[in-house]
């Protein structure tokens, strides 16, 4: 057996055993262990940002709450909700917990839909980072001797940089490739033997189809491993691409505000849930819109406390992202709590004449279908003073045919399905094969023209 398929041939056989774990002794403590570690850590962490932020002491103050009321995790509710704009409204500086002299690293949002989101890291916070991104990178099979090709964007972004620090600490080889020039990062893959890919999904199946187009045989490469984030990557999509590219494909969840990537991160064990680094985060999962807990396993919103994060102590920050949370032990022998991959945020709901509709149901819909690829977009309008959504559909080649009436009975056929599961009505537009522009980063699935 080469190395290129060892991973996926242990998981398949249940051979969890003989895949990495980072740190025994964290990974697969008691829950009982787990909950004083994050508890001794919570105490510290509010206490550091209770004396040295402005921001959390007047907000702590004005509830009627200090540091010494903290005695058990459940009394981690009784601290203010930390959102986007209480970042933008301190920006740039306003949040942070150290002098800017200690600050080894800045890093920010894009801030296209107003103020940046700027976030800082002292030293201990970049190896908290790291000893993250090793964790995550080993659940997927990834070991030192590994050339890590990293197709992220590196700039202001935390995922290419945070990535590239964790798996270089690791020991592997990094090849900052940056995003973009695909057929040069297809080159780069054959000159330099890269076995891991960083990328988005979606950009990810863009090199794999570029690549079949040069007449690259995904079989006979080095790569083995797919690392992705940036995006939601569907189950349907994921397996598109082990298939394809012959290389087994993990998810990883982080956001800028608490740390960057690492939060959590997929095993081979269960390929729907990611662990928490729960020795560095404290996770909540509440009702969005009441902010109440919601039983564990029921889906709701995430809030992350990262523990130890000096530079920015973030108390309870509001993710916005739909999950769900367990506990129980994995069958890869972690302990730490998987949360399910996030495929939806409580802030990108369309509404549609009246009706919720969330853009991971038409890509469970697509997913399901023969003949379409995992490549669309959602675009609403209101100019006829209805709600109208139109889904660009990409067909794959071997669907597209010359045949009007063949073409037309297929895309009411779609409509109908995804009207099943939407419960509104759509319109949908056939795209030729390779219609929908590809990505180098995140996707955006939806356009939103709708005249407010």
């Amino acid at each position: 057996m080469t190395v290129k398929g060892a991973a996926l041939e242990a998981a398949a056989h249940g051979r969890f055993d003989e895949l990495p774990i980072h740190n025994p002794s964290i990974e697969c403590a008691s829950r009982e262990r787990i909950e004083a570690i994050q508890l001794a850590r919570l105490i510290d962490q509010v206490e550091w940002a209770y004396d040295r932020v402005a921001w959390y002491r007047e907000r702590m103050d004005a509830a009627g709450v200090s540091p010494s009321d903290i005695k058990t995790l459940a009394d981690i509710r009784k601290l203010p909700f930390t959102d986007k704009q209480a970042l933008r409204e301190t920006f740039p500086y306003g949040m942070f917990a150290v002098p800017l002299d200690e600050v080894v690293e800045l890093h920010a949002s894009s801030g296209t839909t107003g103020k940046p989101i700027v976030v800082g890291y002292d030293k201990g916070d970049m190896d908290l980072w790291a000893d993250c991104i090793m964790r995550l990178v080993q659940m997927a099979g990834v070991v030192p001797s590994d050339r890590v090709q990293m197709a992220f964007g590196y700039g202001m972004f935390t995922g290419g940089f945070g990535l590239h620090y964790g798996l270089q600490r690791l020991g592997c080889m990094m090849i900052p490739a940056g995003s973009g020039n695909t057929e040069r990062q297809i080159q780069m893959i054959q000159d330099y033997g890269s076995t891991v890919l960083v990328s988005t999904p979606s950009y990810a199946l863009h090199v794999c189809e570029v690549g079949e187009k040069m007449g690259i045989d995904w079989a006979k490469s080095t790569l083995r491993v797919g690392l992705f984030g940036g995006e939601p990557c569907t189950p349907a999509l994921k397996a598109e691409i082990e298939r394809r590219m012959h290389i087994v494909c993990t998810d990883n969840y982080g956001l800028t505000e608490v740390m960057g990537p690492g939060v959590s991160g997929e095993c081979l064990a269960e390929r729907d849930m990611q662990h928490i680094a729960e020795d560095h985060f404290v996770w909540e999962v509440v009702d969005p819109e009441t902010g109440e807990p919601v039983a564990e396993g029921e889906m709701g919103e995430l809030v992350l406390t990262p523990l130890g994060k000096h530079a920015i102590p973030v108390l309870r920050y509001r993710t916005h992202d739909l999950t769900r949370v367990v506990t129980e032990r994995c069958a890869c022998g972690r302990t730490t709590a998987r949360m399910q991959k996030v495929r939806s945020r409580s802030d990108d709901m369309l509404i549609i004449r009246g009706t919720n509709v969330f853009p991971s149901q038409v890509e469970d819909v697509l997913s399901g279908i023969d003949g379409v690829t995992p490549h669309y977009r959602i675009v609403v309008d209101n100019e006829t003073g209805l709600d109208r959504m139109t889904v660009h559909v990409e067909l794959k080649p071997e669907a597209f045919s010359d045949s009007f009436e063949q073409m037309d009975a297929f895309r009411r056929a779609i409509e109908e399905k995804l009207k099943g599961v939407l419960l509104v009505s759509s319109k949908v537009k056939l795209v030729e094969p390779g219609g929908i522009e590809r990505s180098t980063g995140k996707t955006k699935h939806v356009q939103d023209l709708r005249k407010m």
